[in-house]
């Protein structure tokens, strides 16, 4: 069944979703409007091919519960960039032990293999260059930045197990 050609199916969906985002979102760290959003773009890509309307909104909870996860998995690892300052406090402690975090990254960026250093290098610029400044700058294929970054990412992260340690979760 296709969403765009029965609209009576967003009408009758419409007001279970906004419900259930709404109990959901307490929880996970966004809007119910973002979580209720993300529910239709899967509804969308799932087409929804259940006639049974029973099926459709336990189809629907299930759903919102595992966008609600995906949420709250995401605002536990993600961390905002001005989280790094914050945490020093102006404290000459903190700032000693972050600047001892920063020259770590910096040293093992400098040993990583191959074209890595000088492209690590440019994604951690303060310039905050682009894609397509970066492929310029290194010579390199715009799509092939992705692939290659994520390589180098893993070497980097193998190389600072051991020295740095992973923050903790957090709550």
């Amino acid at each position: 069944m296709d969403l765009l050609k029965d609209p009576d199916l967003l009408t009758e969906l419409g007001p279970l979703l906004s419900a259930e985002a709404a109990a959901e979102a307490p929880g996970t760290g966004v809007d119910a409007a973002d979580l209720e959003q993300a529910v239709w773009v899967r509804l969308l890509e799932s087409g929804l091919g259940t006639p049974d309307p029973t099926g459709r909104a336990r189809w629907l909870r299930r759903a919102v519960r595992a966008e609600a996860r995906v949420a709250r998995r995401r605002a536990r690892r993600e961390v905002p960039y001005d989280a790094a300052p914050a945490e020093a406090g102006g404290e000459p402690e903190g700032a000693l032990l972050h600047g001892e975090d920063e020259r770590a990254l910096r040293s093992a960026v400098a040993r990583l293999p191959g074209r890595c250093p000088e492209l690590m290098k440019a994604f951690l610029s303060p310039r905050d260059l682009t894609y397509r400044e970066i492929a310029g700058e290194l010579g390199i294929s715009q799509g092939s930045l992705g692939p290659v970054r994520s390589r180098c990412l893993g070497c980097l992260r193998r190389m600072l197990a051991a020295e740095v340690a992973a923050p903790g979760l957090r709550g």
